[in-house]
């Protein structure tokens, strides 16, 4: 593989400036660019390869080199990992999980099936999705649907070990990827639809002891922030900071899933993730004892915490009491931008409701906040006057609030962008180093919204709202776009249309290429400069999985799940057809079994 100089170097940098503090095995592996040993490519999760044999000029030339099906239907999140000579990946629920021998026709070494309770399916929210394994000191890092935990060796997939991180009777599911980080595999928990209080856990990688366990709501020993010494917007939080912003005991079902991918800066050792919604969905039952809205902390928050204890260093909530279910567990991005002149260590993050957010990442200060998508209109922007009473806060447009001062329960309120299931959800975006851009699968979805009275049953759904979706109105027809983002800018600088969200982790390459799959099924190739289709090929089943590269045998090879699912696939996935369930997504992607059917498999090409 031909890599620059300063590539190198720059890598060199990355990698190794804190391997006092990270996972050696980890640090090693993620270097090496033949590897893709994270889920999201490094620490930083950049979802970036320096790996420049498929270039602009001749990804026109991709050709399938080799393919493997899971023998599951259901939707395919996350990718494989590589390391070395093996590939390992993994399957929806049942959650099987697969060796691969790159080095002999990719046979499979060996296969762990998991023995789980099916009835954990009807309680996991959108599709029995898994976004990947993890690998660290030779083992590779399971959670499954049921929350279990499971350790495994690595060249034989023997059980070394196994920890129960939830109760799926309660509603508690596993489906995100863990991140290991020094001794300790970290891992968050689904459930904020069915009134959980979620929390992420940090675990011994060697015996599976619980290391530190924060909530995302509660007393202060609960969600470890230090009253003093946490800050938000540069301020202490205070004592009871979470407490505070809650009325009476509902902080004990308020939900703040943690299922999103997570980052790491080894050299402030700090651990980034988010929260998701508050539970229920209908905010007038979640107001003040005086009717009016609180902020509900710690729900749809940025988190950096210590990772060696889990005491939050800073926090930044993005929707301060939810009215639309804006979740705020997409993934940060860690990078070095260039202020004015003035290099920042930043996080990027490209919450559900519509803004792209860039803080510095030693201090949680706010750089920057704007829209990534025109259609949004439930806040006009983010206050960013540091004078100000609500710096910080957004600035909401009251006709899109579904709780209209305690009234909205029953009456359903029309036009709100974007959909719950946000500009963007669970697919990864990508940072370049080449462009210092980030490339951002998006939904460019709208909703109706009707919020009603629900009541909490442990294991049951606790939403308590109807939902329609279908595309952003005077627009161009589709429900997804494809787009470059200057960080420093808060700007678009291209934007691609998709007639169906991009629900597809993307890639980005040293060749000057970005990679992504939609939901019909298309695996794309576009110029990083100006988005220009360089490549597409029709896979088996829609793609919400995220798109990978590495190296064998001297040959760069780029790699992408299919199987079609997730919350945008649900109706599929599922068989529903009723308009309003899979939580509204059944109406709006109504249109997808035109184009393509269930099947979980893996494409991989290569140049000829």
């Amino acid at each position: 593989m031909r890599k620059s100089a300063f590539a190198c170097g720059l890598l060199a940098t990355v990698a190794f400036s804190g391997a006092a503090w990270a996972n050696e095995s980890v640090i090693k592996a993620s270097s090496d660019p033949n590897n893709w040993a994270i889920q999201s490519g490094d620490y930083a999760g950049t979802r970036y390869s320096t790996l420049d044999q498929i270039t602009t000029e001749n990804v026109g030339q991709l050709k399938v080199a080799w393919t493997f099906s899971t023998g599951v239907l259901r939707g395919h999140e996350g990718g494989p990992l590589v390391v070395g000579d093996t590939m390992w990946l993994h399957s929806a629920f049942p959650n099987v999980v697969f060796a691969l021998n790159l080095a002999d026709e990719q046979k499979i070494i060996w296969k762990y099936e998991p023995k789980q309770d099916p009835s954990v399916i009807p309680v996991m929210c959108c599709d029995t999705v898994n976004r990947g394994v993890q690998y660290a000191d030779g083992k590779i890092f399971l959670h499954q649907a049921d929350t279990s935990l499971v350790a495994l060796d690595a060249k034989t997939g023997k059980e070394l070990w196994k920890v129960v991180d939830g109760d799926p009777k309660k509603g508690e599911t596993g489906t995100g990827a863990p991140i290991v980080v020094k001794d300790k595999v970290i891992i968050g928990i689904s459930g904020a639809e069915f009134g959980v209080r979620c929390h992420l856990t940090a675990y011994d990688i060697n015996s599976g002891k619980k290391v530190w366990r924060a909530y995302s709501m509660g007393p202060d020993s609960d969600i470890l922030v230090d009253p003093e010494k946490t800050t938000m917007l540069g301020k202490p939080v205070g004592k009871n900071s979470s407490l505070k912003t809650w009325n009476g005991d509902q902080w004990k079902i308020g939900g703040g899933s943690t299922w999103g991918y997570m980052a790491y800066d080894p050299d402030l050792n700090l651990v980034y993730y988010g929260t998701g919604n508050p539970s229920t969905w209908n905010p007038a039952q979640r107001a003040g004892p005086d009717g009016k809205p609180i902020d509900q902390l710690y729900s749809m928050t940025m988190f950096a915490r210590d990772a060696d204890t889990g005491v939050a260093k800073w926090a930044y909530q993005m929707t301060p009491f939810d009215e639309w279910d804006y979740d705020g567990i997409n993934e940060p991005i860690l990078a070095e931008l260039d202020f004015n002149g003035t290099k920042r260590a930043t996080a990027t993050h490209f919450d559900r409701n519509g803004f792209g957010y860039t803080w510095d990442r030693a201090t949680g200060e706010l750089l920057v906040a704007e829209k990534y998508d025109p259609a949004v209109n439930w806040a006009s922007g983010v206050d960013m006057d540091k004078s100000s009473k609500t710096y910080g806060r957004p600035i909401r447009n009251p006709k899109m609030s579904t709780f209209d001062n305690g009234k909205g329960t029953d009456v359903n309120h029309k036009g709100i962008c974007p959909a719950a299931l946000g500009s963007k959800d669970q697919q990864p975006a990508s940072y370049s180093k080449l462009t210092g851009l980030f490339y951002v699968p998006t939904n460019h979805v709208c909703m109706d919204y009707e919020p009603f009275k629900v009541s909490y049953t442990a294991g049951q759904p606790y939403v308590g709202a109807t939902l329609s979706m279908y595309p952003a109105p005077d627009s161009h027809g589709g429900m997804g776009n494809f787009i470059a983002w200057d960080g420093v800018k808060g700007k678009i600088v291209w934007s691609k249309p998709e007639q169906f969200s991009v629900w597809s982790g993307a890639l980005t390459t040293a060749g000057g290429v970005a990679f992504y799959g939609t939901l019909e099924g298309y695996f794309k190739a576009v110029d990083q400069k100006d988005g220009k289709e360089l490549f597409k090929f029709k896979t088996p089943s829609g793609i919400i999985g995220n798109a990978m590269t590495y190296s064998h045998g001297g040959k760069q090879y780029v790699a992408i799940f299919s199987g079609v699912g997730g919350w945008a696939g649900i109706g599929l996935a599922a068989g529903l057809t009723n308009p309003t369930d899979g939580l509204g997504a059944v109406g709006g992607y109504a249109g997808l079994k035109q184009y393509t059917n269930l099947g979980g498999s893996l494409t991989v090409f290569s140049l000829p």
